[in-house]
């Protein structure tokens, strides 16, 4: 009994009729009906490649956008106008170059309200008056010029120095002591310059600078003040009028009693001119023998040259007439 799994050795004629398909082939010729595949010839395109071939001819293909417009578009020419009898020609600019215009303004900040009312803006000009802008090198190099001294506060004549940052017109702290101390002559008078100073962690930090000349005698207890400043520590001190109604409104000349030395300096006209001119950023008292100024800042030369001019009109009006 045989089964299909036996082979017939008399069945030689399986698989006489197959045949390889004709998409496989290749060695048996094509179809005459088909028409002839143009296969690459290797050898053909190396000696003369072929007219489509855009790696040797680049004009043939480029890519999409390749093809860029001019830098400089063509425009139609302007119509010659009419030179303006005014004999300034017209603007050869086109139009659609022209710069732009002003940039727009930028709305008020609206005023900030609360609960007790609105907080007044602040005035730049306040601002200025008392931004740190001392030069402590700047103002030793200055000094030095001049043939001043310099001292760090801690020697022996810097003691008597103490009762000014005491009796200073602003709330100074015990903690102020006297820094960067220059001793000098400008002019006429013999002047100390120094930063009231207070320690913080490693550094010192100037918070005040004072200017100072000595008086001769006994000076009066006076002080002299920006009317927009707050005053403390004025107790038993009368105002001083002055004739001048501009000088009263921007400055208030306190002292301890109404003499003839503070009516001198209040009618001076070169001290209520020097005053009017300032910023009403000083303030001056005298204490311990001194006539001194200061404001919330650093020495620096201009300063330095500032306190001078005001100074020396202010103790010349104390001296006049003693």
């Amino acid at each position: 009994m045989s089964t299909p799994r036996d082979r017939d050795s008399n069945d030689d004629d399986t698989g006489r009729g197959w045949q390889e398909p004709a998409h496989l082939g290749g060695d048996e010729p094509a179809a005459q009906d088909e028409p002839v595949q143009d296969e690459p010839n290797i050898a053909d395109r190396r000696s003369r490649p072929r007219d489509s071939d855009h790696s040797v001819d680049p004009e043939a293909w480029r890519p999409p956008g390749w093809d860029l417009p001019p830098a400089r578009p063509e425009r139609p020419a302007q119509e010659a106008q009419p030179s303006d009898p005014s004999g300034v020609e017209p603007s050869a600019v086109d139009p659609s170059w022209a710069p732009p215009g002003a940039p727009p303004q930028e709305a008020p900040v609206p005023e900030r309200r609360g609960l007790f009312g609105g907080r007044r803006q602040r005035d730049p000009e306040m601002d200025r008056a008392f931004t740190y802008q001392g030069d402590v090198v700047g103002a030793q190099g200055w000094a030095l010029q001049r043939g001043w001294t310099i001292s760090d506060g801690t020697a022996p004549e810097d003691a008597a120095l103490q009762p000014l940052i005491t009796s200073a017109p602003p709330r100074l702290s015990k903690d102020h002591r006297p820094g960067s101390v220059l001793r000098g002559r400008a002019g006429a008078l013999d002047l100390v310059a120094f930063d009231a100073v207070y320690t913080s962690g490693r550094y010192v930090v100037p918070e005040y600078a004072i200017t100072a000349a000595p008086l001769l005698g006994v000076p009066p207890v006076l002080r002299l003040s920006p009317a927009r400043l707050w005053k403390h520590g004025v107790g038993g001190m009368v105002q001083i009028p002055s004739e001048d109604p501009d000088f009263e409104r921007r400055w208030m000349l306190l002292a301890a009693g109404d003499g003839p030395q503070v009516r001198r300096l209040a009618g001076d006209a070169d001290v209520r001119r020097l005053l009017l001119a300032t910023d009403d950023g000083d303030e001056f008292w005298t204490a311990g023998g001194f006539l001194a100024a200061i404001r919330p800042d650093g020495h620096r030369p201009e300063l330095i040259e500032h306190h001078t001019r005001l100074l020396t009109a202010l103790v010349g009006a104390l001296a006049a007439g003693s």
